[in-house]
Formats: structure tokens, C-alpha cells, sequence
């Protein structure tokens, strides 16, 4: 089985290569950080780490003041111990899968990922094979099977299209990374105004620097959000100024827990919208069986029991690795 001991609430060390994947400080001599939400960043702020271009940016603006080392995707860096290659998951703008090749086994650690990928990430790739897939399974049930990104991108811009025409405002509940952009670049085709969280906003701006289309933006302004204007901002924001003092609104939930009809009642909301970042039930398991591993370890999920069940009727042994589950849904 393989060598690895847990760091802190979140983070893995492989001992044989002497890797830390998203550890929280210097716990070994090579420390990577597959992506720039805030709970797969190092606690530990001026320590180096290794990341890709994109989530050194992103980094950046959540206050890390430490070295980064950036390295592109597919290209194999030689460590002492190891080779370690990142490749893109998908998830958000510069997320990385990371790919760590000893002279005896080869693990993939997935951080958070999605397949088909965001429209708004570098794309989606896999190494031809692993022996062991450390794999996060934010949504361990069949129930969670992701509608085509196409049709959910039409329903949120029909939503808030109707919203604008009745004079009344648009308002997406969504995480401030990640999510936000991915809904954003599917209201660009709209043209029209876009107000992003304070928080997102500088978030957003790396995203058009990298290239991706997330529409005609600006910050939150309390004076003018009500001025035909679309608001994203996070569901912390529900019960705040920022959507109370909007008296004639439409409140859309973005999320893959947006699955749920109970959601809806759940938050006094108009729309559900389950539009995720993270892979569904059933392209994990096409996951595994392409990578064929010799052993699947599950992190970041609720309930990892059934997942181990269909791994097992595959023929893919695994088992649940205990990391504290933390969801930016």
C-alpha cells in the first residue's frame, strides 16, 4: 500500500518521495499546492511551494507572500526522490492534478477536480495510468449526475434575461472563486452589466488576465446594482445589505448542491441552478477505471461507502482516506 502520513486538517505527505500535497507548512521538502481555494492553501503564508502559473496569481490576491515556484502543465520536474508533473483538473483557473513518479509507484493526487472541465480552466488531463489515485468525492452518490454544461449555461442566462425584462434584478448565489467566473462567462453572451462581490473582484481580474471571457464586469456598487445590473456574489451574502436592500429581485442558488429541491426552501430562492465544480458520481468512477490504479484512497466526502461499493464491483480496490471535508459549493 502506499507510504503517505496526513498534515493538519487537509494535506498528505508521501514519505518516499518526501512530497507535501496541499500541507498547511514546511512539513517535507517539496510542497505543492494544487489549487487557490482557501482551504487547500498553506496556513503557513512565506513558506515555498511549488503551483501553476494561475494559482500563483490567485494565491496572490488571498494574501500568500511566500515563494512560488510556477510550473507548466505536463512538463516532469526531477526532485531528488521523485518526478512530480502537473496536470489540469478542470476545477478552477489553475488547478492542477499532481502527478508524483518514484523508481517504484506512481500516485495521482486529484485535489478538487471536474471532467467534462470548466470552460473557464485549463482543461482536463490525465496520465495514462496510476498505481495510486488519491481521489476528493465531494458528491458520492448516483443522484449526483451533472446535466451538460451547455444546457445549464442557457438556463442561467434565461433567468436572469427574464429577471432584467421585468425590471427586477438577477441575483447568483456563488462561491467567489471559481464559480462566479464559470457563471459569469456564461452570461457574457448577454452583454450586459455584470457586479461581482468586493471579494471576487480582483479574483476576476486574474481570470481576464489568463485570457477567459467572463463578461462585461465591474464591482459591486450599492448605488447603481439596482440600474439593470446582474449580481454575483457568495450565499453568505443572503441575509446582508448587499441583496436586502434590492427590493424587486430574482435569487438563483448555483451549486451542485442545487440537486436538492429542499435547497430551494431551504434559502427563499426563485431558481436552482446545479452547476458544479467538482467531477459527478459517475465520471468518478470513469476516472478510475482509466487510470486503472492498483488502490483508490477517497478524501473529502460525506459518504465514501458507496463509492467504495461501485469501485469494488469494478474490480478497484479502495478505501477512505479521513481528511477533513471543507466544500467551497
Amino acid at each position: 500500500m502506499l507510504d503517505y502520513k496526513l498534515s493538519g486538517y487537509h494535506g498528505i505527505i508521501l514519505s518516499k518521495a518526501d512530497v507535501g500535497l496541499d500541507v498547511g507548512g514546511p512539513v517535507a521538502s517539496h510542497v505543492f499546492i494544487s489549487h487557490a481555494h482557501a482551504d487547500h492553501l498553506p496556513r503557513d503564508r512565506k513558506m515555498t511551494v511549488y503551483a501553476s502559473e494561475a494559482t500563483e496569481a490567485l494565491m496572490r490576491c488571498r494574501g500568500f507572500k511566500g515563494d512560488v515556484i510556477t510550473r507548466p502543465f505536463f512538463e516532469p520536474l526531477e526532485l531528488p526522490n521523485c518526478r512530480v508533473t502537473l496536470y489540469p483538473a478542470g476545477h478552477i483557473l489553475g488547478s492542477a492534478m499532481i502527478y508524483v513518479e518514484t523508481d517504484t509507484e506512481s500516485v495521482l493526487y486529484s485535489g478538487d477536480y471536474k471532467s467534462p472541465p470548466s470552460p473557464v480552466s485549463e482543461g482536463f488531463s490525465l496520465p495514462e495510468q496510476a498505481d495510486y489515485f488519491i481521489t476528493e468525492a465531494t458528491f458520492p452518490l448516483p443522484v449526483y449526475k451533472w446535466k451538460p454544461q451547455d444546457e445549464l449555461f442557457a438556463e442561467i442566462r434565461d433567468f436572469a434575461k427574464s429577471a432584467l425584462d421585468e425590471g427586477a434584478t438577477p441575483v447568483f448565489l456563488c462561491y467567489n472563486l471559481g464559480k462566479a467566473q464559470e457563471v459569469m462567462h456564461g452570461l457574457s453572451p448577454l452583454g450586459e452589466k455584470i457586479q461581482i462581490h468586493g471579494a471576487g473582484f480582483p479574483l476576476c481580474e486574474v481570470y481576464s488576465k489568463f485570457g477567459y471571457d467572463i463578461g462585461d464586469y465591474e464591482k459591486y456598487n450599492r448605488e447603481t446594482v439596482k440600474d439593470r445590473r446582474i449580481l454575483v456574489c457568495p450565499s453568505s451574502s443572503l441575509e446582508q445589505p448587499m441583496i436586502r436592500n434590492i427590493r424587486k429581485k430574482r435569487i438563483a442558488y448555483v451549486s451542485g448542491w442545487a440537486t436538492h429541491e429542499a435547497r430551494r426552501s431551504q434559502l427563499t430562492i426563485d431558481k436552482l441552478v446545479p452547476l458544479s465544480d467538482h467531477i459527478d458520481f459517475f465520471e468518478l468512477l470513469e476516472v478510475c477505471k482509466k487510470l486503472s490504479p492498483k488502490h483508490v484512497y477517497i478524501t473529502h466526502t460525506p459518504n465514501p461507502d458507496v463509492v467504495n461499493h461501485y469501485l469494488n464491483e469494478l474490480g478497484i480496490s479502495s478505501s477512505a482516506l479521513n481528511l477533513e471535508a471543507v466544500d467551497n459549493e
